[in-house]
């Protein structure tokens, strides 16, 4: 199947730089519908027949317009919510960023019993996206949209997709609505077909001043490029 993790438009706490993990959290701000605006004119042609979305308000707007527009009913699947922060939610200091990022980094190069400080850790993150994913392919449809987060599909694609030689977190960026794109299926494995980290629509709906941690290529502290997996 062809499976299109699309990343949420964008919401205050991208435009503040904030971790924002909590269910539901904030919805969209103008520029987020907008971009999700722009949605049903660059994949109203591609096949699209089931369309996500997690648990999170920011993803339910974003895929309103798309799903309006194929006629289609989004189907919630909490699994697909952005990866919680723990002890680091509502943050902005650049320490508490690097160790939001730094330990999502850690598990895509092998490490996931590393925790997230009061979150959780690499395997949990791992297993219930799995299963999201899982449930979407069960759907049967030959093309779904899954709406989802700028850490989580960056790090469940890069630690799942088979051809990803380089290390996806810290060199693939993933601006709102950026979208990856994935072939496969959970038995025989998944490979990326396009990584789209711009949002759809280009720089008429960009924001290039925002902070927007969770979407931005990822230098660990000591400025070292993370390991290839």
């Amino acid at each position: 199947m062809r499976l299109l993790l699309i990343r949420h438009g964008q919401t205050p706490a991208n435009v503040d730089g904030v971790l924002d993990t909590l269910v539901p959290g904030p919805g969209l701000t103008p520029l987020g519908r907008e971009q999700a605006a722009r949605l049903p004119q660059a994949l109203g042609d591609r096949g699209v027949g089931a369309v996500f979305v997690s648990d999170m308000v920011r993803t339910h707007e974003t895929a309103a317009p798309l799903a309006d527009a194929l006629g289609l009913e989004p189907i919630e699947l909490p699994g697909l919510h952005e990866i919680d922060a723990g002890d680091l939610e509502g943050k902005r200091d650049r320490a508490s960023v690097l160790e939001y990022m730094g330990t999502v980094s850690a598990w895509l190069d092998g490490d996931r019993d590393r925790r997230m400080p009061g979150g959780p850790d690499g395997h949990a993150f791992f297993a219930r996206f799995d299963a999201a994913v899982s449930t979407i392919a069960a759907g049967g449809a030959d093309t779904a949209a899954a709406f989802s987060h700028g850490a989580a599909i960056r790090s469940w694609a890069g630690g799942t997709a088979t051809n990803l030689a380089d290390h996806a977190l810290a060199r693939h960026t993933l601006e709102n609505t950026g979208i990856v794109e994935l072939d496969g299926d959970p038995a025989s494995g998944w490979t990326v077909v396009r990584w789209e980290g711009q949002p759809v629509g280009g720089d008429e709906v960009a924001d290039r001043s925002a902070p927007d941690p969770t979407g931005e290529a990822f230098t660990p502290p000591d400025g070292a490029t993370p390991a290839s997996r």
